[in-house]
């Protein structure tokens, strides 16, 4: 099953026609966030991510723009401004803003900018792997450790924290939800198997048959498969 990509809009009147746009056109979107508040926008990207966000321009004066920017936490998420005027477009690009769409947004411009950005994301979060050669940083109160990826065990859900259990037998608290892990661990072989646990499934050693089962890790965690993810889970291992 192809990875969902995850997009955000913040606009106060073409909201609409950009979610059935991105529906249509890019049926591998999930739309997560919507809003015409900024705050509200501020508030959740600051404890999520998402792969592009599509911004009113009209909702964004000097502040707006300098607040926006510092959710960019991965250089590579492109986010869409939308406008009617290309001089405050350029002014924010200058921002570093990856691209914009003049209004009344027309379907094929639509269609093109979103292409482009998604070619660029594609390429760049491409060198990134490569670069970092499959590791991942994991920030923490003293700075961050930095781990193979093939070095998670788990990662456990504690509200907005996430534990993460390691193959060396330690234990990492990283103050990012499970859904941001799920999010980039997906494409490495990581599985939710409940909405508290993400396992890499190259460290599962048993599966325990029941409504939804268990599973039995490296660490030697039994852990419970929700009956929602079951079917899933099991035609995953086939």
């Amino acid at each position: 099953m192809k990875n969902k990509l995850h997009a955000c809009i913040i606009d106060d009147n073409d909201s609409k026609s950009i979610s059935l746009l991105l529906k249509k056109e890019f049926p591998e979107f999930e739309i997560d966030f919507q809003t015409n508040n900024i705050q509200f926008a501020s508030d959740y990207l600051s404890k999520n991510s998402a792969d592009i966000l599509f911004v009113d321009i009209q909702l964004s004066d000097e502040t707006a723009l300098n607040t926006l920017s510092k959710f960019r936490q991965n250089p590579y998420s492109p986010i869409i401004f939308i406008t009617d005027s290309e001089i405050s477009a350029i002014r924010a690009i200058k921002k570093g803003i990856t691209d914009y769409l003049l209004k009344p947004v027309r379907n094929l411009d639509f269609v093109l900018t979103v292409n482009k950005v998604i070619e660029n994301f594609k390429k760049n979060k491409l060198n990134l792997v490569h670069h970092y050669q499959n590791k991942i940083n994991l920030p923490t109160l003293q700075g961050f450790k930095r781990v193979n990826i093939d070095e998670i065990i788990r990662c456990e859900a504690d509200s907005n924290y996430t534990f993460i259990y390691l193959s060396d037998k330690t234990k990492v608290i990283v103050s990012k939800t499970l859904y941001d892990f799920e999010k980039n661990l997906s494409e490495y072989n990581f599985f939710r198997i409940h909405h508290k646990h993400l396992i890499n499934l190259e460290h599962l050693k048993e599966y325990i048959k029941g409504k939804g089962g268990q599973v039995v890790m490296a660490d030697n965690s039994v852990l419970d498969v929700s009956i929602r993810r079951k079917n899933e889970f099991l035609h995953k291992m086939i």
